[in-house]
């Protein structure tokens, strides 16, 4: 009987490529002109900066240690390179957190419910304010919660419901800014005390915008980062610079769909092969082509680059991915109770963590099938 094609090890190489070389070469003399060039707009150089930068420069390479796997069958042997296991860096390391983040959401955490992608997306005088104090981005990601929670509880006019809700923050765009936005999956109703689901119909676009944009403001105004003239100034705005779309419905019958959404909203910001250094010694970054203009280029100066790369590493322990309601560990412990039928406490509890308190600690499950699987998943991804 044939056997099916072997997979074979490649090694990626990852110092051929374009955004190594751009790194390697000019991340020194970044940091060398950081205080005088960027020091005054953005704030001192954050220490996980260096750190992650050097870590992914070590990522992939033999001479920085290795695995050496052997075949006990076969005898044969390969070398697999230590890998950097940065946040929201290195392109191949992402790419193996969004597979697994997919993979558990799928299997542990959503309901077999339709879901809608929303994303909201905040004004461009705002976003500086979250660069300097990435803190904020967890009160930007709890504000759309809020916001949604509230609208689908008054679409459905049932108190007890909770709704699922998987945040995650991303502050990068396809034109190298920092730009801080939500992607949000969000099932299609909410989770009932009885242990049921309750679909409803879908909020109003420009009312659950108004929404999102009242409750940032006053958050920004309560936690003091934002003066009350300014948050009436920006409320006077006639256009708000605040964005909500949520046009897109995954359905359950799909899985893929739904495991390339979520590989897509958690991506690394940045591509291999994204950037070049030209002959006049300019970073040339590849964009979607511009709405005004049609070019499908960015040039900027190699340090500028640098900058903009940097920017998107998050700060230690600040979490991007976040999950609400019927979703969140504390409530996900007790799903198939909840499922089967919950008691009269159980339905407080419900209530209870819709509105984000806890009852006790959040501990974590005994190891899954997931878990065991997550640690061997080196060899497959």
């Amino acid at each position: 009987r044939a056997m099916g094609p072997v997979g074979v090890y490649r090694p990626r190489h990852p110092e051929r490529t374009a955004f190594y070389q751009l790194l390697d070469r000019f991340f020194p003399r970044y940091v060398e002109a950081y205080d005088e060039r960027f020091e005054p707009r953005c704030g001192p150089l954050r220490p996980v900066v260096p750190r992650t930068v050097a870590a992914f420069l070590d990522c992939g390479c033999l001479k920085n240690g290795f695995a050496r796997l052997r075949c006990v069958s076969c005898g044969g042997e390969h070398l697999l390179a230590f890998s950097c296991s940065t946040r929201n860096f290195c392109p191949s390391c992402q790419a193996k957190r969004s597979a697994l983040f997919a993979e558990r959401l799928a299997e542990e955490v959503l309901a077999a419910v339709p879901h809608r992608h929303v994303v909201l997306t905040i004004p461009k005088a705002l976003r500086g304010l979250f660069e300097r104090d990435r803190d904020l981005l967890g009160l930007l990601s709890r504000a759309g919660y809020d916001v949604v929670r509230e609208a689908l509880a008054e679409a459905a006019g049932e108190a007890a419901g909770v709704p699922g809700v998987v945040s995650s923050i991303q502050t990068f765009s396809s034109y190298t800014r920092f730009h801080p936005h939500l992607h949000l999956l969000v099932a299609e109703g909410l989770f009932t005390s009885d242990g049921g689901f309750r679909a409803v119909e879908w909020c109003d676009a420009d009312r659950l915008e108004e929404r999102f944009r009242r409750r940032v403001l006053s958050a920004l105004e309560e936690a003091e980062r934002l003066s009350p003239e300014t948050r009436e100034r920006l409320l006077a705005w006639e256009h708000s610079g605040f964005s909500v779309y949520g046009r897109q419905v995954l359905s359950p019958d799909d899985p893929a769909q739904v495991a390339h959404l979520l590989r897509y909203v958690t991506r690394a910001p940045w591509r291999t092969d994204g950037a070049r250094l030209d002959a006049e010694g300019r970073v040339r970054v590849l964009t979607p082509p511009d709405p005004t203009s049609g070019q499908t280029e960015l040039v900027l100066d190699p340090l500028e680059w640098v900058h903009a790369v940097v920017t998107q590493i998050p700060d230690p322990g600040l979490h991007l991915t976040r999950s609400y309601g019927a979703y969140s560990n504390r409530l996900r412990k007790k799903w198939a109770h909840l499922r089967a039928g919950p008691s009269a406490s159980d339905g407080a509890q419900l209530q209870a963590c819709a509105a984000g308190v806890s009852d006790g600690a959040n501990a974590d499950p005994p190891e899954s099938e997931f878990v065991k699987k997550r640690k061997a998943s080196w060899a497959r991804l």
